[in-house]
């Protein structure tokens, strides 16, 4: 009697919100033989508000039972405010664990910039975080390199998905700085240095005063978790679904994870506090 294979274990996704569907959507492509669970840490969103030491220490937590309750092949974390302050950490907690993170595409933007002006619009705290700095340094030393912390973006971006669409000019107000000209050289490339604002590129393009090049990390990142995630022969069998630390979404939340092809996890809850959370 031939024994029946194990299904091959899933991929975790974690974000603050929604914004790492743009990132799933990429990885279902590229590993079709996977199972997913979508982790969205919707009771302490935005991460923006947060001081950074309670919000390593809530995330680094959060991971003891994900990893615990779940055991996932890998791990991406799709934001890059989570990754660049508490990846370091949960790295080093979790040393078994292949972490795949998002960070600013810095590198790419300053490998295709033709004016030399490139602007990275992301949250505030990965605008003033050190990994960021690092990678300006590293990569884009011989450009003009504007960084734009948004705090109202990711929020506008989690309305916009779930059909609340705000008037134009508090998309303008968020993207205007992003657009620099000097001496006679014009921003050319915006990193969306947040994987929430993909949702919103249509909107930027047609908003923009001159026609740039919005860079999208999710391809990037699916293409990093294909190289570290084993590739194997078989299908998994189980569904995809999503969990929400609030324990309860809301009604567009729902929707929208079911037009994403995710069943909803009712085993997780949160308090008001947002400094707690059960699983």
């Amino acid at each position: 009697m031939t024994a029946l294979k194990a299904d091959p274990k899933p991929v975790l996704f974690f974000d603050s919100g929604i914004g790492g569907l743009t990132v799933l959507r990429e990885a279902r492509v590229l590993m079709p033989e996977r199972s997913f669970i979508y982790v969205a840490d919707d009771a302490a969103f935005p991460y923006g508000n947060w001081e950074e030491e309670p919000l390593k220490r809530r995330i680094v937590d959060l991971f003891v039972t994900l990893l615990a309750k779940y055991d996932p092949e890998a791990v991406i974390i799709a934001c890059s405010t989570a990754f660049t302050l508490a990846g370091a950490d949960l790295r080093a907690t979790f040393p078994d664990m292949r972490f795949i993170g998002t960070v600013p595409a810095i590198k790419p933007a300053a490998e295709r910039t033709r004016s030399g002006h490139i602007s990275v619009l992301a949250t505030p705290g990965t605008v003033k975080r050190a990994y960021t700095r690092d990678l300006i340094q590293s990569f884009a030393g011989q450009c003009h390199v504007n960084l734009v912390g948004s705090q109202n973006l990711a929020r506008l971006a989690e309305d916009y998905i779930r059909g609340d669409v705000k008037p134009d000019a508090e998309f303008l107000h968020e993207i205007a700085p992003c657009f620099v000209s000097e001496d006679g050289a014009q921003t050319d490339i915006i990193v969306l240095a947040c994987t929430h604002y993909p949702f919103l590129a249509n909107v930027f393009r047609r908003l923009a005063p001159w026609p740039v090049d919005w860079l999208d990390p999710a391809e990037a990142i699916a293409r990093q978790a294909r190289r570290l995630v084993p590739l194997i022969d078989g299908r998994s069998t189980q569904p995809d679904f999503a969990v929400f630390t609030s324990g309860d979404p809301g009604f567009a939340t729902r929707r929208l994870m079911q037009g994403f092809g995710l069943s909803m996890d009712q085993s997780v809850s949160s308090p008001h506090n947002q400094g707690d959370f059960f699983l």
